[in-house]
C-alpha cells in the first residue's frame, strides 16, 4: 500500500503515523489515553479491521493498532523474517523501544498466535485475547497441502501478480468475505478490495503463510498462565469455533465467549459486542 496514495480516507488515518524500527519501517495508530492495549490483525488484514472497535476501547484506555511486516501500510526490510517467532521478536522490540506496557494484546485470527507468543515475550506479562483465534491446524489433505502451496506460491516472484490481475475485485472481495461466515458493509468490503488488489500486499502474506509454524506454540499452551479470553463467532466457516474452545481447555487461565450469527470478522461485523465482551475481560 502507497502511504501518499492510499492513507488518505484510510480509517483512522488522523491517527497514523510511521516507525522505524529494525527491521521494519512499521505504521503504527494511536487513540485514546490510559492503559495500553495493543491490537493486532490477522493474516492478510490491517489497521482497518479494526475501524469498528477501536473507538470504543479508546474511550477508557489507550489503543494500539499495527500493521504487520509488509501487510496494509507497514514496509518489510526483510521477507524473512514473517515467520510467527520472528514477527512476534520483532513487535515485542518495538513495543520496547516506544515504551509501550500493554496490560493486554488483541489478537484476530493468526494475530490472536502472535498475542500468546507476545505474553511470553512482554513484561510485565500482559492479557491475552483472540478473536476467532487461528489455533489449529488444517485437517487432512489440507494439513500437507496448503503450506506447500502457500511456499510455492510465496517463492514464486509473479503469485502475487497472478493474483491481483484484475485489480481489486468487488464481487470476488465479498465472495472470499462471505466464504468465512461474516458479512460486511459495502465500505467494508472496499477496503479489503483494496488489499487484495495490492501487489505487496498479497506477496508479504504470501510470505507470511508459507513461513507459519503453529504446532510448536500448541505444544506450549499448557504453560501459557497470562489470562485469556477467547472470543468466537458461532458462524466462523474459517477456523471452527471448537478450536477456540480446546485451545482454552488446554490452558490454565482461559476462557471462551461465543457469539451467535457472527462470522470470522466478528469484532467487524458487531464491534459493540466484541468490545463488551473485552470491556468485561479487562475489568
Amino acid at each position: 500500500m502507497d502511504w501518499a496514495r492510499d492513507l488518505p480516507g484510510w480509517p483512522h488515518a488522523a491517527h497514523s503515523r510511521r516507525v522505524a524500527h529494525p527491521p521494519h519501517r512499521w505504521h503504527v495508530q494511536e487513540m485514546g489515553e490510559g492503559e495500553t492495549l495493543l491490537l493486532i490483525h490477522g493474516a492478510g488484514g490491517s489497521t482497518h479491521s479494526w475501524r469498528g472497535l477501536m473507538p470504543l476501547l479508546a474511550r477508557r484506555r489507550h489503543v494500539v493498532a499495527l500493521d504487520l511486516p509488509g501487510q496494509g501500510f507497514t514496509q518489510a526490510g526483510t521477507k524473512s523474517r514473517c515467520s510467527l517467532p520472528l514477527m512476534s521478536d520483532d513487535i515485542a522490540a518495538l513495543t520496547e523501544a516506544q515504551g509501550w506496557r500493554p496490560v493486554a494484546v488483541i489478537g484476530h485470527s493468526a494475530g490472536a498466535a502472535i498475542a500468546l507468543e507476545l505474553a511470553r515475550r512482554l513484561a510485565p506479562q500482559p492479557r491475552v485475547v483472540g478473536l476467532n483465534a487461528a489455533l489449529g491446524n488444517f485437517e487432512g489433505v489440507a494439513g500437507w497441502l496448503f503450506p506447500m502451496l502457500a511456499k510455492a506460491l510465496a517463492l514464486n516472484p509473479l503469485s502475487a501478480t497472478m493474483l491481483t490481475l484484475g485489480g481489486a475485485s468487488p464481487a470476488r472481495t465479498r465472495r472470499l468475505i462471505e466464504s468465512t461466515g461474516s458479512t460486511l458493509d459495502d465500505a467494508g468490503l472496499r477496503l479489503y478490495a483494496r488489499l487484495v488488489g495490492d501487489r505487496g500486499h498479497v506477496d508479504a502474506t504470501l510470505k507470511m503463510m508459507s513461513q507459519w509454524r503453529i504446532d510448536p506454540l500448541l505444544d506450549m499452551l499448557p504453560t501459557i498462565d497470562a489470562p485469556t479470553l477467547f472470543v468466537t463467532g458461532d458462524s466462523d466457516t474459517a477456523v471452527p469455533p471448537a478450536t477456540s474452545d480446546r485451545a482454552a481447555a488446554r490452558m490454565p487461565q482461559a476462557e471462551v465467549r461465543h457469539l451467535p450469527g457472527l462470522g470470522h470478522l466478528a469484532h467487524e461485523e458487531d464491534p459493540q459486542a466484541a468490545a463488551a465482551e473485552i470491556e468485561a475481560f479487562l475489568t
